[in-house]
């Protein structure tokens, strides 16, 4: 059963007087439990396609539906709903609120959703605070954690609502290419245990070997696609 579905989705941008054609009608099928990269150059494409599919841009022509809700359909409410609810985002710049320590960074997610009590919410923050190994680090603020480390903490802050899709904008860029495979293959390591959807947004090729399905884009157009089994 798919969770994503783009159907001949166009985006343009305005630039001053200069019209930028960002994705030029793509269409994708992406099925619960895919690792799954969107691979292609700066300017390609590939944050605008996580962008729809986050529910946070929406296309000027064709359909984008999340897990089969038809998201030109929706109200913002609704939206939001989706976004806190059902998808986790993982940024290359962390995003990680300075002045929380590493279990607070995590909680913030649950907090917005209001509806896990103190007990379900500590429960769920211990869960992914040990799948990502920071048990020792809960305290500690992001200044005080390597860039690995951060990234462990963004990805279980993006974990601890149990979404049904992650997505991954270029999360290895700001790390060292040692600490990036090992964040890589941390997320396969959670991709086959929990069956969570991963979409990543990238050019590095240590992701896109590990890969299930790499579909690459140049020029807002998809030009061929990879599938390992």
């Amino acid at each position: 059963m798919s969770v994503v579905d783009l159907v001949d989705v166009k985006k343009h941008y305005m630039l001053g007087e200069t019209r930028v054609e960002a994705l030029r009608g793509v269409s994708l099928q992406i099925d619960r439990g895919e690792f799954l990269a969107i691979a292609g150059p700066s300017g390609a494409g590939k944050s605008t396609i996580l962008n729809m599919i986050g529910c946070i841009d929406t296309p000027n022509e064709g359909r984008v539906l999340i897990d089969g809700q038809e998201v030109e359909e929706l109200n913002d409410t609704e939206l939001t709903r989706i976004r806190r609810n059902k998808i986790g985002f993982i940024f290359q710049s962390f995003n990680l609120v300075a002045v929380l320590n590493v279990y607070e960074n995590i909680e913030f997610p649950l907090l917005l959703q209001r509806s896990p009590s103190k007990r379900e919410r500590e429960q769920a923050v211990k869960r992914v605070i040990e799948e990502v190994g920071l048990a020792d680090r809960i305290r500690n603020k992001p200044s005080e954690l390597s860039g690995g480390q951060r990234q462990r903490v963004a990805i279980a802050r993006a974990l601890v609502t149990r979404p049904l899709i992650v997505l991954a904008d270029e999360p290895t860029a700001n790390l060292d290419s040692e600490t990036g495979h090992r964040i890589v293959d941390l997320m396969r390591q959670i991709n086959e245990t929990e069956k969570t959807t991963f979409i990543f947004s990238t050019h590095d090729s240590h992701i896109m070997e590990h890969a299930r399905r790499v579909v690459s884009i140049r020029d807002g157009r998809f030009t061929g696609e990879e599938r390992k089994g």
